[in-house]
């Protein structure tokens, strides 16, 4: 069984404009509470018990956070700053920075502005020697990473926001690692947009055959603009209230 999550927490989420200019979005409230605490006590339930967070932007303020729940979660935090720079920038550099904290077994991988349910968590439990990536259809797809899969359910490719429609199953941000994802770090480079995508790693596994898609049956929620701030909210009223 998988004990470990990865948490990808440094960027600051200017798509949030103004409510993001004084704390990481990750921190944003949302009934009474940081975004941040749902995705944590979610991962807790679904028995991802020992959480690794790697952060950057107003760091202290997640530290903060997480001092003020240390009772609640535990979490162990990283610093990419520290580890990268404040110029190398993209999705795959969390996985960079904690290479040597989770380079030995298998572990799970969300981004700290998303949020998906207890039950698609515990799914993505897979303790074998197969990547995943979590899909969930879609009405507008080419909004997102779409992802072209074979007969089998095994990945070929991940398409970004593709011009023709090549399918509606979108890449929702939520993995299922082997050690094996580290090996491909350096085989990378920069992206059109001048940043390391975690999606270019998957796509050269993908063409192993090493990648594993799985749909998601309940929700998901990106957490990234001021108006997800109150549907969030609507869920969580109507889950726990």
């Amino acid at each position: 069984m998988i004990k470990k999550a990865l948490i990808s927490a440094a960027g600051r989420g200017s798509r949030m404009l103004d409510l993001s200019a004084n704390k990481p979005k990750h921190l944003i409230e949302v009934n009474g509470r940081p975004f941040l605490y749902y995705l944590l006590n979610n991962l807790k339930k679904a028995g991802f018990l020992e959480v690794v967070m790697v952060v950057g932007y107003k760091k202290e303020l997640i530290e903060d956070f997480l001092q003020r729940h240390k009772d609640d979660f535990q979490v162990e935090v990283v610093n990419q700053f520290d580890l990268l720079g404040d110029k190398k920038y993209g999705t795959a550099c969390p996985l960079e920075c904690v290479a040597k904290i989770l380079g030995q077994e298998n572990f799970l991988s969300v981004y700290g502005d998303n949020l998906y349910s207890v039950e698609d968590l515990k799914a993505f439990n897979i303790d074998d020697d197969y990547h995943y990536v979590a899909g969930l259809k879609h009405e507008q797809p080419e909004n997102y990473g779409v992802l072209h899969l074979d007969e089998e359910s095994f990945l070929q490719e991940i398409i970004e926001k593709p011009k023709t429609f090549v399918g509606d199953l979108i890449n929702t941000g939520l993995y299922k690692f082997t050690p094996e994802v580290f090996q491909y770090l350096d085989k990378i480079s920069l992206s059109p947009r001048g940043e390391y995508e975690l999606t270019d790693v998957i796509n050269l596994l993908a063409k192993q055959k090493k990648v594993k898609a799985l749909g998601l049956k309940n929700i998901w929620f990106d957490f990234g603009k001021p108006s997800d701030v109150q549907k969030v909210e609507d869920y969580i009223k109507q889950k726990y209230d």
